[in-house]
């Protein structure tokens, strides 16, 4: 099937649409910020491309300085070492014969580190590993006060203690994620939990380093946090994702990094003075989040959404003005969700189509 992709130098207004606009100077000047306010704090950074979903920007990511990549699931892993990534940390369970042979697949062809919370899974990696003879690194997750997934610094101990002791494994530290607090809208609320969340996780740090077992990573870190996280003594690593390209509901957390993503959609109806009804529905944009924010015109909103369709609010004789094949512009609330519905950005400099790229990682959940 023929994907009618556009050519380099195409203005964005000619562009087919629904599509994901990324104004490319921006995703850029984002990735070179978050690297360089991690140099700055002396932590490294190991973005998770769940957000991204591409190879693409992960290279991008790692020749600004990030030492590997996080992947949500195993799909997301084989996409990256498919493409020659070499450094992937998937920090979730992976759970289950199929998918933990997938993953010891892939270390024999990059280092391969995986979270864990229970010893069936550390039993069940181990005999898989030795199987194949591979090597998995392998961290512990602690539960940091998100109350998901993860277990408590003496859980954290015994799990280090077995994946010591483990054939085919390799202890690399300590995972927690602070996800409860990095949409927090006030700072001090925001630094105070991330703060606390962080003692929990360098407590069990401290907790495994006592009993003679080196703890060579301490990873954590949202975008919302990261400047938080960041500077507490005894985290190593960083693992942002959204700071990359931003979406509405982040940038009412903070201006830190710019937005670099939108969603373009052509106007097909106008049967009313004051509605436009655009070719965007649900499957080209989410609102698990809330509806997106209209970018252009600029006094329009969203009224609603059905699968294919979306009805936008024109309040003035400005945005009244839009006629039948016009475009217009929205920023999701929710990044990643509406990501994983597209199968390329359209990278945008100076108005113009600088490349198409492939967003490979798309629906990859398992």
């Amino acid at each position: 099937m023929t994907d009618y992709l556009p050519l380099p130098g195409t203005p964005v207004e000619e562009l087919d649409t629904p599509c994901i606009i990324i104004d490319l100077d921006v995703a850029e000047s984002n990735i070179a910020k978050l690297q360089a306010a991690a140099n700055e704090m002396g932590v490294d950074v190991r973005p998770h491309s769940k957000t991204n979903k591409s190879p693409y920007w992960v290279r991008k990511q790692l020749d600004a300085g990030a030492i590997g990549v996080c992947c949500a699931k195993v799909g997301e892993a084989e996409v990256m070492v498919e493409a020659g990534v070499t450094e992937v940390m998937i920090p979730n369970q992976v759970i289950g014969k199929r998918k933990i042979a997938r993953l010891v697949a892939l270390a024999h062809s990059a280092n391969i580190i995986v979270a864990v919370e229970s010893a069936g899974n550390v039993d069940d990696l181990s005999s898989a590993s030795t199987a194949a003879g591979a090597e998995l690194g392998v961290i512990v997750e602690v539960n940091v006060g998100m109350d998901r997934c993860g277990v408590d610094g003496d859980g954290a101990v015994e799990l280090a203690k077995q994946i010591d002791a483990a054939p085919g494994l390799r202890f690399d530290g300590l995972m927690g994620y602070e996800g409860h607090v990095v949409a927090e809208r006030d700072y001090e609320i925001r630094k105070t939990e991330a703060e606390k969340a962080m003692a929990i996780l360098t407590g069990a740090a401290d907790q495994i380093r006592g009993v003679g077992i080196d703890v060579k990573l301490v990873s954590a870190a949202g975008t919302g946090t990261y400047n938080i996280t960041g500077r507490v003594d005894g985290v190593t690593e960083l693992q942002c994702g959204s700071y990359i390209f931003m979406d509405g509901d982040y940038l009412e957390v903070f201006n830190d990094f710019e937005p670099a993503l939108s969603v373009l959609a052509t106007v097909i109806s106008r049967q009313k003075k004051d509605v436009a009804i655009v070719d965007m529905g649900l499957k080209s944009i989410s609102m698990d989040r809330g509806l997106a924010e209209v970018i252009s015109p600029a006094s329009a909103s969203i009224i609603n959404h059905s699968e294919e369709h979306t009805a936008v609010n024109l309040p003035d004789a400005a945005s009244q003005a839009l006629k039948v094949g016009d475009k217009v512009r929205s920023r999701p609330t929710h990044g990643d969700t509406t990501i994983n519905l597209h199968e390329y950005y359209f990278g945008i400099r100076n108005g113009k189509l600088e490349q198409v790229i492939p967003i490979p990682g798309r629906g990859k959940f398992r």
